[in-house]
């Protein structure tokens, strides 16, 4: 999406970004070839926002444009602690028809090539009930390939409707996954309190990656239980994207071969880092 960031006197400055993408721009920033998937538009904008994803190195030629659509837009507003407010206007943005138009077939073909797939819970909300089901078919064949998904759970109310429905479209994010990120209070919005009860019950078949608000990170993998604390940042500025740049960090270390504790401090790390800068794209010349 188009970022637009409101500055102490009212003015916006503009950038880009969305969970699923900051993740991709980190991995990549942190050397994992990363190719982004989704829908744009042919304006302008879109074609400004190829040109940014190339220059941070993540692929797009699997990036589906569709004539006469806009990518979406949102404001982040952020309080003297650095807690970020956001406001959305995506209703008829690109990425939502990903999985409804039939010009995506070969992108959606595509996916199932990948040795690793990473959605979250805002991609589950863009597509709708036909459209997530296909979803979750891709995944299902994905995995059957031998490719591996990671599932974020990042949810936003707002994005639902209907809790029910959102209910249902996380349980079966969370038994497509090899690997779940999860927080706490995404768990407690969506489940109440049985929400880590509820995500403990796919310990068996996937890796746990739980945060929690003091930032003690519990990760569950091959019968081990670990827990890795973070160290609070000193200076924070903005805390948008620090969960989707924790997610890279941790599965960029994974994927070089280490261990989950390593993953974790990884994440701890670079999260620590994005909350010391607006926006959710660090200067790359901060990166830890």
């Amino acid at each position: 999406m188009i970022e637009l960031r409101e500055e102490a006197d009212g003015r916006l400055s503009r950038g880009y970004g969305g969970d699923t993408f900051n993740t991709a721009a980190y991995l990549a920033r942190l050397g994992t070839p990363t190719d982004y998937i989704t829908a744009l538009g042919d304006d302008s904008w879109s074609d400004e926002l190829i040109a940014a994803w190339n220059a941070e190195g993540v692929g797009t030629q699997q990036v589906l444009r569709l004539p006469g659509r806009l990518p979406g837009l949102y404001i982040i507003q952020t309080d003297p602690k650095g807690e970020r407010r956001f406001s959305y206007w995506r209703e008829t943005a690109a990425a939502r028809l990903l999985f409804q138009t039939p010009e995506a077939k070969d992108v959606i073909q595509a996916i199932g090539t990948y040795d690793l797939v990473y959605l979250s819970g805002i991609s589950l909300s863009l597509y709708g009930d036909s459209g997530r089901e296909r979803l979750f078919d891709v995944l299902r064949d994905a995995r059957s390939k031998g490719g591996r998904v990671a599932f974020d759970t990042n949810f936003r109310p707002r994005g639902w409707p209907d809790p029910d429905i959102a209910r249902a479209g996380f349980r079966q994010a969370f038994a497509c996954a090899d690997i779940i990120l999860a927080s706490t209070e995404d768990l407690d919005l969506l489940f109440g309190s049985s929400g880590v009860d509820e995500l403990m019950t796919f310990a068996d078949r996937a890796e746990i990656v739980l945060k929690y608000p003091d930032l003690t990170c519990r990760v569950l993998s091959q019968g081990e239980d670990i827990v890795v604390t973070g160290k609070p940042a000193e200076d924070v500025v903005d805390t948008t994207a620090a969960g989707d740049s924790f997610a890279a960090a941790y599965l960029n270390t994974r994927l070089s071969g280490e261990s989950p504790q390593s993953a974790a401090a990884a994440g701890h790390r670079l999260a620590g880092q994005v909350v010391r800068y607006r926006g959710a794209i660090i200067p790359r010349e901060a990166m830890p």
